[in-house]
């Protein structure tokens, strides 16, 4: 950034602090609300797609999918604007920090999965196409969404020093976070311990049945 003029370190500046604030949207959050639920006392206490598919059903986890990906994409769209491949870098990961540590919600986000892929599809489409299909092929075998997430999340920095080398540094932070948040889940699948998702779940019982 040491070649930016002071007016486009500003303007950075102000697209990173709105596409963080777009971060802190949190449906999940919303829809728990109007149902006389804290999230983050339900289920998991994550405040994401998972836990929302969980804890609300199929179409709050859909909801909650859809606007957290948009949320990713409308970031990185707005930095791609004011400052080019800079901007959207800087931007996707700024959105995916207001996801993770929302200060709206006193800090208590989500794991930044589907808001990531959303700014990742703004920055290189082939990236997160890539990225998506690991991570669908790991769930559909393991049946475990946080298996999928934690190798689509290292799998997504390696792909990013091939596809947009310019985006690795931020590809790394995200991807780091993202493990750091799923600690507990890879704790549990150390141990074998970690539930087979709920979609997965009925299927097997069905099948048992």
């Amino acid at each position: 950034m040491g070649g930016l003029a002071m007016i486009d370190i500003l303007m950075l500046g102000a697209a990173g602090l709105a596409a963080y604030f777009i971060g802190n949207i949190s449906p999940s959050t919303i829809m728990a609300k109007r149902q006389g639920l804290d999230i983050k006392k339900e289920g998991s206490g994550n405040a994401g797609t998972t836990n929302a598919l969980r804890v609300m059903g199929k179409k709050a986890g859909a909801i909650t999918c859809i606007v957290d990906i948009l949320k990713g994409v409308a970031a990185v769209l707005i930095g791609m604007l004011i400052l080019g491949n800079m901007g959207a870098y800087f931007c996707a990961l700024c959105v995916f920090l207001g996801h993770v540590w929302p200060i709206v919600y006193k800090f208590q986000g989500g794991k930044g999965v589907a808001t990531a892929f959303g700014a990742v599809l703004a920055v290189n489409p082939l990236l997160a196409l890539i990225s998506l299909a690991i991570v669908a092929v790991v769930v559909f075998t393991s049946k475990r969404m946080s298996l999928g997430s934690i190798v689509g999340a290292v799998a997504f920095a390696v792909l990013a020093v091939f596809l947009e080398p310019g985006f690795f540094a931020f590809a790394c932070v995200i991807s780091i976070i993202i493990l750091v948040k799923h600690r507990a889940n890879i704790v549990r699948l150390i141990h074998g311990e970690e539930p087979v998702m709920g979609i997965f779940k009925k299927k097997e019982e069905t099948e048992d049945e």
